[in-house]
Parts: structure tokens; sequence; C-alpha cells
């Protein structure tokens, strides 16, 4: 390429010219710019990872008392099929009409009220209620059951939800009991359906609430929290 013809098209090129140059520095200098790019990159983040879990959540419950072929995931992450019908979800507590759901699950898709009466005020924050919070009315200790048949993956005790337990099912699930008083189960233990495996007692994130289960449902390979509400097989919620 001869020097004139490189000339020329450097001549051709676009120029950023000083004044444009200044003003973009002047705009990035300004100090909302920085918080409304990231109150937007987290308005778009926060739709994906809703997108990704009303997804999860409609391939798991669209038909939770459905009798379907049980799965598991095994150690490389794979489905793998599992003998045997699926147990349905149950109530864990004896007896459903003495105690009452004191906290729901938050929904995002929820109405604003819905919203507020599932949200939890700790340390000045307000945190999203990710399960079910279960007490009765005269705030006295009942027991906590296993809701599913499973292995008792965890016994540990938290400085904000207290003594808790979680239980992996051999359908890819994963119960969690916080908030417990008394617990009566081990780790690598083996549970059935109705088991009784601890006491309601207290935490600190939910002090509010006083004597209560805090009970969560999540799947083992993702750890996406569930509504466990709608697991629930209806002849259970009718005792």
């Amino acid at each position: 390429m001869s020097e004139k013809q490189s000339f020329d098209n450097k001549s051709n090129a676009p120029k950023t010219t000083g004044a444009e140059q200044s003003a973009t520095k002047r705009f990035f200098a300004k100090k909302w710019v920085f918080p409304v790019i990231y109150v937007a990159a987290a308005a778009i983040i926060l739709t994906l990872t809703t997108w990704l879990y009303q997804s999860a959540a409609t391939k798991n419950i669209t038909n939770p008392t459905a009798q379907t072929e049980q799965t598991s995931v095994d150690a490389n992450g794979a489905t793998v099929p599992v003998a045997g019908p699926q147990e349905n979800m149950k109530w864990p507590v004896k007896d459903k009409n003495e105690i009452e759901v004191v906290l729901k699950f938050y929904d995002r898709n929820a109405t604003a009220e819905a919203k507020a009466q599932s949200t939890i005020e700790y340390n000045d924050t307000f945190v999203p209620n990710t399960g079910l919070v279960l007490a009765r009315k005269d705030k006295v200790t009942f027991d906590v059951l296993a809701a599913k048949s499973g292995k008792v993956s965890m016994v540990a005790t938290d400085p904000a939800v207290g003594n808790l337990v979680e239980i992996t099912h051999a359908d890819g699930m994963v119960t969690v009991y916080q908030s417990l008083a008394d617990v009566k189960v081990a780790k690598g233990q083996d549970v059935k359906q109705g088991d009784v495996i601890a006491k309601a007692g207290r935490n600190d994130i939910e002090k509010a609430q006083d004597v209560h289960l805090h009970f969560e449902v999540r799947q083992q390979a993702s750890g996406t929290v569930m509504n466990p509400e709608p697991m629930f097989t209806q002849s259970e919620e009718k005792k």
C-alpha cells in the first residue's frame, strides 16, 4: 500500500474529537451513572433468575400428587430412574389442623401485599421467606415429622436459623427443617415418612414467630427453593 493510500484511508476513518472524549468522561464522572448501570444490570439478572426459577418450579410441581417414575441425581449430575412409585409430600406435622402457616413462601408473582406478608425483617434487612413457617396458635412446641422418606444429609446449628436438619430424597429433592429443638436424628440416618425428627423450637431470624418450624423444599442439583404448599397431597390437607 502506498503512503498516499494509507493517508487517504486514515483520513476517511471516523474521528473522535476531543470534545466527544471530554463529554464521555464527564458523563461517567457523574455520581449517579454507575448506580443506575448497576440497578439495570441487577434487574436483568433478577428477571433471568425468576424465569429459571419459574421454569424449574413448573416442571416439578405441575402435578404434585401424580404417581410418576422416581428419579435420582448421581455423582455426575445425571438423572437416573429409581424403582417404585413416587412418594407424595406430606405436612411435616402430625395434625395439620393444630398448626397454622404464619409465614407463607415468598412468591415473586404475588401481589405487593402478599409479598410484604412473606418477608422477614432481620438485622435491618428485609429477607424473602424461602419456605413455610408453621406454628401452633398457643405457641406450644410440637413434633416435627419427615415429610418424605430419605436419608439425613445434614444436622447442624446455625446462629440465625437455629438447629436444622436436611433430608435428601430419592427423587432429587431435599427437605429442610429449621428452628428445631430436641433433634432426634443423625447425619447418614435413614428415615421414613412420618418419623419424628425433632421438636419445633426458636431461632434468631424469625424470633417474632416464637416457637415454630421453618420448612423448605429444594432441588438437590440446583439448590432452587420451591413453594412446598402445592406439593402436599389433598388427603393430608383435609385431615
